[in-house]
């Protein structure tokens, strides 16, 4: 067909003899052909003023395209001659079809109608029984209804109020719907609400009545949990005192000693037993949470558990922080225990609510709350910290928040934050204790009288002698006894020991397991600092006299063994083997008092030997002859003396502090005697004298050798080594060759111990009566010229050095 076909642009062909009329009929049936605008035609139609002429043309257009019309329209209506044909050789089919449904209709209906009766008699029967049935159904309902009503009235009587609940719900569930009567269902629709408001009511002031006196529970609850858990640390300590006790017979191997460590029931302290349940009976304090259970699982009926969990967190939140409040009227010291019981207290049932309370609360609630009490603790005790100025209201109450501690990590609760708290207040409370014993020891040594004390009983030498490990021999002494050392020893002893303990137990159960380098740092300082400055400014203010001193002396050396055992106690109680604590020992801390001790008691004794020295100005430095062998008067009244001193202060003084202070005093007359030589009260001697001399010098090393039986040999030989000074300058004086003193190796072994310069200066003065040096060495003449010019060479060059 021409519609199927293609069409292609046509272009017009036009003549050039063609009018313009022409010309724009062909352009614009062109135009409609190629589907192109006619607008421009028409515009410029309307603008040459000749629209007729482009509706003339398009009407010409249009009876040109007739003809092409005509032959579509020809072949479509053939193919619609064809198809009526079609239909018209159906309609036959169709009425014989007709037909046989009418007949199929009539033969139907002719069967169905005896049926059709026959099924109305029936379902008008059917009906009938469905409304007895129903009636039936009726009554049945109404009966267990009114069954279930008066069991719901029973247990609200009864005040089972679960049991009331169960029985609303099955009736609100099973018969609301169903109840037959308007009259019941609306006296239902109106009781069941007021049945659950009353129950609600009554359950709350139920559990309003358990939160008050949940308070006083948990208050007596807390402080029966401290004191179970200061119970169980008592019977360690106790425990550990036997450890030690054992562990020092072995250590001093008095006896064989096998031991062992009974294990006692903590009666019931840990906050769960083995079988699950609470370590605390209910009937022990009345901690009863079943108002609270009972609460709960009412308002879990009822549909209220949220709200439920809310009010009771809001309820013993605000519980919580009123336990917050300290009072200001009453101190802290009193109150302490009242306030950590009450918060002990407090989480001890939250523990066990949160444990056995299904959901009504969670971790992290009580998470929340202990980390809210925490911090409110970990503040009220820096707070009272840190106005406290006595060491032992401190220490009370870090032992009591110490044993919280270790009540509320049994429930396991972190309480890391409180001892830090203590840890932090070690400082200050070491501080206070030191200022505590350094008034106690100012006030000891204040009422000392330097006495070696008496005692006439056993306890009285246990109590201040034994207890501090002071005795050189375990051999009991007989009674009355007199002690080496005066009362003050024994009584600083206690202080220190007091501050020791004092100091362990702050440390100790502050969860720092190794304290002992604490306490040791503290000791040290109390020794070093407190003691060991009393007792210098002691030494320095009060001492007068030679007794006192010596008695100082001897003070000092029992402090020495004193010191021993300090150290030792600090680590016995810390839990230290003795073995560690000794191979860590340090020096003697009270060194700078026992050295002015021993410098005073020297002192004294020096001035009590100046006094004899004065008879040195007797001596005759130029005598015509030689001594005898008998001495100088102010050496024997030195040797007097000091042989008078030493019977008596071996009785009180140790060996080595004799030792010391004898050879301090030898030293002492060793320098004084060289200083004679020196001084400008000599003018000049001869040999005679320092024959004389040589000979005092041999009766003072004499009397130092005599010392042996009391000291040691070694002993002996360093006391007589302090008399070296003035032994080689009389040997240096006395010798036939004095110039080897310019020799280094000789000089070294025999003339260590002289200044050339004292040597130059004494050596001038040397003259014999006839002016000859070393003129009594010898009768020849030539022999003592040449000593002379062998000292005067000496000289010289000593001079020039």
């Amino acid at each position: 067909m021409n519609t199927s076909k293609m069409r292609r642009k046509v272009v017009p062909a036009v003549e050039n003899g063609d009018s313009a009329d022409k010309l724009d009929q062909v352009l614009l049936s062109a135009a409609i052909c190629n589907g192109e605008d006619v607008g421009p035609f028409v515009r410029k139609g309307f603008a040459s003023g000749k629209p007729e002429t482009v509706l003339l043309h398009l009407r010409h257009f249009a009876r040109s395209k007739e003809s092409e019309i005509e032959d579509v329209c020809r072949a479509h209506y053939e193919d619609f001659i064809t198809a009526v044909d079609d239909l018209r050789s159906l309609l036959s089919d169709v009425d014989s079809l007709k037909s046989s449904l009418s007949n199929s209709n009539s033969q139907l209906q002719s069967v169905a109608v005896p049926l059709l009766t026959t099924l109305d008699s029936f379902v008008e029967a059917r009906n009938k029984c469905k409304n007895i049935t129903l009636a039936i159904q009726s009554l049945r309902t109404c009966v267990q209804l009114v069954e279930l009503c008066s069991r719901a009235n029973r247990h609200l009587s009864e005040n089972n109020f679960y049991m009331a609940l169960k029985c609303v719900d099955s009736i609100e569930r099973e018969f609301m719907n169903k109840t037959p009567s308007t009259t019941l269902r609306r006296m239902l629709e109106k009781q069941i609400p007021a049945i659950r408001s009353h129950i609600e009511r009554r359950i709350t002031k139920e559990f309003g009545d358990w939160l008050v006196e949940i308070r006083v529970v948990s208050r007596n609850l807390g402080q029966l949990a401290i004191g179970q858990a200061s119970a169980s640390r008592q019977r360690e300590e106790e425990l550990r005192i036997k450890q030690r006790q054992a562990e020092e017979q072995s250590r001093l191997s008095l006896r064989d000693c096998v031991y062992a460590l009974e294990e006692e029931d903590d009666d019931g302290f840990n906050g769960i037993s083995d079988d699950g349940k609470d370590g605390y009976s209910n009937g022990l304090l009345g901690f009863d949470l079943t108002p609270l259970y009972r609460a709960y699982h009412i308002n879990q009926t009822l549909g209220l558990e949220d709200r439920f969990k809310k009010y009771y967190f809001e309820n013993r939140k605000l519980q919580l922080t009123s336990d917050f409040q300290v009072s200001s009227m009453t101190p802290f010291l009193e109150s302490h225990q009242t306030f950590f019981a009450q918060i002990a207290g407090f989480f001890i049932v939250e523990d066990r609510v949160l444990r056995t309370g299904g959901k009504l609360v969670s971790k992290m609630e009580v998470e929340n709350l202990w980390d809210t009490a925490m911090s409110k603790m970990c503040s009220v005790l820096e707070d009272q910290f840190s106005r406290m100025q006595t060491a032992n209201h401190l220490l009370l109450i870090k032992d009591y928040v110490s044993l919280l501690s270790v009540t509320l990590r049994r429930y396991g609760y972190p309480v890391e934050a409180l001892l830090d708290v203590l840890s932090k207040h070690r400082d200050k409370y070491h501080e206070l204790l030191l200022s505590d014993c350094r008034k106690q020891i100012t006030e000891a040594l204040a009422a000392d009288k330097f006495e070696q004390m008496y005692m006439k009983k056993e306890y009285e030498y246990s109590m201040n002698v034994l207890s501090f490990q002071l005795q050189t021999s375990n051999i009991m002494p007989a009674f009355p006894y007199v002690a080496p050392f005066s009362c003050t020893v024994p009584d600083c002893c206690r202080i220190v020991r007091s501050f020791i303990e004092d100091s362990v137990s702050f440390m100790s159960h502050g969860g720092q397991l190794d304290f002992y380098d604490v306490v040791k740092k503290y000791l040290d300082r109390l020794l070093t600092e407190v003691l060991d400055g009393a007792l210098l400014k002691l030494i320095n203010t009060s001492i007068s006299g030679v007794t006192q001193a010596m008695q100082m002396a001897a003070n000092m050396a029992v402090f020495e063994r004193a010191c021993d055992f300090f150290f030792r106690h600090a680590a016995q109680l810390s839990g230290i083997p003795l073995r560690m604590a000794e191979r860590g020992r340090r020096l003697f801390p009270l060194t700078k008092a026992r050295d002015a001790a021993e410098e005073m008691l020297s002192g004294l004794l020096k001035q009590k030997v100046d006094g004899f020295l004065l008879l040195i100005e007797n001596v005759n430095w130029m005598a015509d002859d030689p001594p005898l062998q008998r001495g100088n008067e102010y050496v024997h009244e030195v040797i007097i003396f000091l042989e008078t001193l030493t019977s008596t202060a071996i009785q009180i003084l140790p060996v080595q502090v004799l030792k010391r202070v004898l050879q301090d005093v030898l030293c002492h007359i060793s320098e004084m005697i060289v200083g004679a030589l020196l001084g400008e009260s000599v003018k000049r001697f001869n040999v005679n004298a320092v024959m004389a001399l040589d000979v005092d010098i041999q009766l003072l090393e004499s009397f130092a050798e005599n010392e042996a039986p009391l000291l040691s040999e070694a002993d002996a030989s360093q006391l007589k080594a302090a008399l070296a000074e003035s032994r080689q300058l009389v040997n240096l004086l006395l010798s036939n060759h004095p110039e080897n003193f310019l020799n280094p190796v000789i000089r070294e072994r025999s003339y260590n111990a002289l200044d050339y310069r004292k040597v130059v200066t004494i050596s001038e003065k040397m003259k014999d009566h006839t002016d000859r040096i070393f003129g009594s060495f010898s009768t020849r003449g030539a022999k003592q010229n040449t000593k002379k010019k062998s000292l005067d060479a000496l000289i010289k060059r000593l001079k020039d050095v």
